[in-house]
């Protein structure tokens, strides 16, 4: 019988994961199923671009498995159950259930409305390419004048605001945040991000936490921000599927693992991406992101892979390098920080970055379509049930 591996979800690290495996093991050996909502891979660092109105490459989940042996099953995750090794899903013919001997959870995450009153239901998002649709339909429809007030003044808030001011001069756009505007970033990044915004036009309101959202503004302390569009990017909420199982998990409902991103309560499971909480190589938490899912994802795989042939686990750094942000086509800005993201004196800007950070996006879009990075693939045979001696034997080629 050949062993049963389900990878869940299928964004950098899901897709990167599914791959890997396959390029790793026998298809005689394993069945690889990616069970994924939707049949393309979405570009998520990328969603603020969408939701300005640009157009993205399609990118067919099926092309990027052609060949590998690994299967591509579209269907809604709706349930795990770790003790009986199932997935419950529902696909185009209905509900059904999967079964798997190794699971890779990578459902990920979406947006957070941190409970702020109103939010939920005038709030829009662009954490998803849903959202992003919702925010370019709604843009679309808005005319010369109108707000825009963006929420957040993290890495997604920043970009989606300069991309939206960007693209549409002729609106009012805003940003609202908690601190001051980019103060994780070194003074004189910071100052350098200030000036991109005020050559956009963007009004930007510092110390300025939103206390609620409503048709036609958002509230703050210090008072309302009228906002005919607003966008909510203050953080990510983990899929709520894996904290309805056994799993041991966080508050905040990540899969617990060790550094192979095996789960500490269930070892026939693997979460990978923003799913998983992990320890970096200085021992910090990694935050959710790519620069974090796509390592994840090769340590699992290469883990899975070690484990079945009884080969060596990879060697795969978990420790970060630079934080890269668009601002914009034509601006960007690249804080190069410490293995635990800290920031560094040195940082990059202006045309350069925002090549800098467009080599990085197309690079993480081809390394989930070849997890191997251009490497030969060597698949092996898997190991055997132990027999009575308790010695592993391969399985037959």
């Amino acid at each position: 019988m050949q062993h049963r591996i389900l990878v869940l979800g299928a964004g950098y690290a899901g897709a990167s994961a599914a791959g890997r495996l396959a390029r790793r093991l026998r298809p005689e050996d394993v069945s690889i199923t990616l069970v994924n909502a939707e049949p393309d891979f979405v570009e998520r660092v990328r969603m603020h671009q969408v939701a300005a109105g640009q157009d993205l490459k399609v990118r067919p989940l099926a092309d990027m498995l052609r060949g590998t042996g690994a299967e591509l099953h579209l269907a809604k995750v709706t349930a795990v159950d770790v003790d009986r090794k199932t997935v419950a899903v529902v696909d185009a013919d209905g509900a059904a259930e999967l079964e798997y001997d190794t699971l890779v959870y990578a459902l990920g995450s979406g947006w957070n409305d941190m409970g702020v009153p109103g939010a939920a239901e005038h709030a829009y998002e662009v954490a998803s390419r849903p959202g992003a649709l919702k925010v370019r339909e709604r843009l679309a429809r808005m005319d010369a004048g109108q707000t825009v007030v963006v929420v957040g003044g993290g890495l997604t808030g920043v970009e989606a605001v300069t991309e939206i001011a960007e693209a549409r001069p002729d609106l009012d756009v805003a940003i609202a945040v908690r601190g001051g505007f980019g103060d994780w970033l070194t003074p004189k990044a910071q100052e350098r991000l200030r000036t991109v915004a005020a050559k956009l036009g963007i009004t930007v309101h510092e110390h300025a936490a939103v206390t609620a959202v409503r048709a036609d503004a958002v509230e703050t302390g210090t008072g309302a921000i009228p906002a005919a569009l607003a966008i909510w990017t203050t953080g990510f909420a983990v899929h709520p599927i894996a904290a309805a199982t056994a799993l041991e998990v966080t508050e905040r409902g990540q899969i617990v693992v060790d550094r192979d991103m095996r789960s500490v309560s269930h070892p026939d499971v693997y979460a990978v991406g923003d799913a998983g909480y992990a320890m970096s190589d200085v021992d910090k938490p990694l935050r959710m992101s790519c620069a974090s899912g796509t390592p994840m994802a090769w340590i699992a795989a290469d883990a899975i892979a070690a484990e079945l042939t009884g080969g060596k686990r990879g060697k795969t750094a978990l420790a970060y390098t630079q934080q890269c942000i668009s601002l914009g086509r034509k601006e960007g800005l690249i804080q190069f920080v410490t293995a635990d993201d800290q920031v560094k004196t040195t940082w990059l800007r202006g045309r350069t970055a925002a090549l800098y950070k467009e080599f990085i996006c197309k690079g993480a879009a081809w390394a989930a379509a070849n997890p191997t990075i251009g490497l030969p693939t060597r698949r092996k045979p898997i190991l055997k049930a132990r027999n009575a001696k308790g010695t592993a034997t391969k399985a037959l080629a």
